[in-house]
């Protein structure tokens, strides 16, 4: 199935972000504010001028070869096939379609559908971030094992299907505010199989989340009466920026401001803000170019890394099921997360400084001693909010961008035929980092720096 956008779509104007010099907070919770603000760190990075990590821009071919060789092992020659990156391949795990399972069950009116994926897929994304290396998760109905991203995916979906996010016992098949208000740590400890044996990264983290998405669900503007996340669905479509074509096209910008509006109650506190308003997952950087006469929000990068990934997975039934288009859908970056940076770092182009290193693996001792891990191998880490891991994660938005015109080069794919970023990352790029990582540190997979883990941000 090719995911080519159909030639009947007119062009569609776009609103502009906000500027930033007057509404500095609006503008780094724009879409359009990731790239741009990540820019700079990629012109250091082919200078070598970032402050925590060497940049070798002459290996970057090697890391072009080697994610151009896995997406070719997998899709050639049939690259128009390659789904957009998304949470719906993740529960298709071992070649099982169990998104088509639950949509054999339920009945035929696609706006349903729809919503009820669209309630799936919201709580399975804010549940995955990085579990760590120890978790796994063994399924209910096949008892087969998975691990990580895909493990999490299993999990909430079986909890799913058990009706542990449904208020409304005759159909448990949903997500609700209230559903979300009674879950507790214990509750979710026992849905994700999490024993002092089987231990998850930040599962107080993603129990907060859950139930902080109850109170985001009161908005019933976006959510309805009964607060589902999938009446944003109803909202979109009658949004008056939404135009009626030969399909519906959205404005990506609308669906933007409903998550980051929206969800804006679920975010930690303790995230950055300015003027009183939390920017979520935005950080301040030491290298960003400022002057002594700039404004604090220069020195700050957004990445918004959980509302894109969400994005990029509530697009994909809203495409499938009601062949909604999205206009402005370019405007998205690649993630900046450790499967997509740790590629950069295990094929050359960056290597973390040696007094960073030093830092980082003084890090991760302490931290094995206090939770009284011990491990195989071991790694830099540091906590999300350290200059290291921004400026890690800012030079990944734009390497990024650059690989995906090298890898569509390098395949001599050209205009309508040419891989999109979602494409790239997912048959390349986050694929790749995973590969690299399960060779560079075979014992554990983990990313070459490790990221303190308090279930919210990865």
């Amino acid at each position: 199935m090719s995911f080519a956008i159909p030639p009947t779509i007119p062009k569609v104007a776009l609103p502009k972000a906000p500027d930033p010099q007057v509404d500095p907070a609006g503008y780094l919770r724009s879409i359009g504010a990731v790239r741009e603000r990540c820019r700079p760190m990629l012109e250091k990075a082919r200078k070598n001028q970032l402050n925590h990590f060497n940049v070798d821009m002459d290996n970057f071919k090697n890391t072009t070869k080697f994610v151009v060789s896995i997406i070719k092992r997998d899709f050639a020659p049939d690259y128009g096939t390659i789904p957009p990156h998304g949470r719906w391949q993740h529960f298709n795990v071992g070649g099982r379609d169990r998104v088509a399972e639950l949509l054999a069950s339920w009945p035929s009116d696609p706006s349903e559908r729809c919503r009820r994926l669209l309630d799936l897929f919201l709580v399975s994304v804010l549940l995955d971030a990085g579990a760590g290396t120890s978790w796994s998760y063994k399924s209910t109905e096949s008892g087969k094992i998975y691990r990580r991203s895909e493990g999490l995916a299993i999990a909430s979906l079986e909890m799913f299907k058990s009706g542990a996010f449904s208020s409304n016992s005759s159909q448990p098949h949903q997500v609700d505010g209230e559903g979300l208000r009674n879950l507790t740590v214990d509750k979710m400890r026992e849905g994700l199989q999490v024993t002092e044996e089987n231990p998850i990264a930040g599962l107080e983290g993603r129990t907060e989340l859950l139930t902080k998405l109850s109170e985001a669900m009161m908005n019933h503007t976006y959510f309805g009466a009964d607060g589902r996340p999938g009446n944003m669905l109803d909202f979109l479509i009658s949004h008056p920026t939404t135009q009626a074509s030969s399909v519906p096209i959205i404005l990506l910008p609308t669906l933007w401001s409903v998550l980051m509006d929206g969800l804006a109650p679920i975010w930690p506190s303790s995230r950055t803000a300015i003027d009183g308003t939390a920017l979520g997952d935005a950080w301040p950087l030491s290298s960003m170019p400022t002057s002594p006469a700039s404004a604090p929000w220069e020195t700050i990068v957004p990445f918004h890394k959980l509302t894109q990934w969400l994005c990029y997975s509530l697009m994909q039934p809203m495409t499938k099921l009601m062949s909604i288009h999205f206009a402005g859908a370019e405007l998205m970056t690649g993630l900046p997360e450790y499967r997509n940076g740790g590629l950069f770092i295990d094929t050359g182009v960056l290597e973390l400084k040696a007094e960073d290193t030093k830092k980082g693996i003084e890090n991760f001792k302490l931290n094995s001693e206090q939770s009284g891990k011990k491990t195989l191998e071991v790694v830099p880490m540091f906590r999300p909010d350290d200059d290291v891991i921004v400026e890690w994660r800012a030079v990944t938005v734009g390497f990024l961008d650059l690989l995906l015109e090298e890898v569509n080069a390098t395949l001599g794919l050209q205009g309508g035929e040419a891989l999109s970023l979602p494409q790239m990352l997912e048959a390349g790029s986050w694929k790749g980092g995973r590969e690299m990582a399960e060779i560079s540190r075979p014992n554990t997979q983990c990313p070459p720096i490790a990221i303190l883990s308090d279930g919210t941000v990865f």
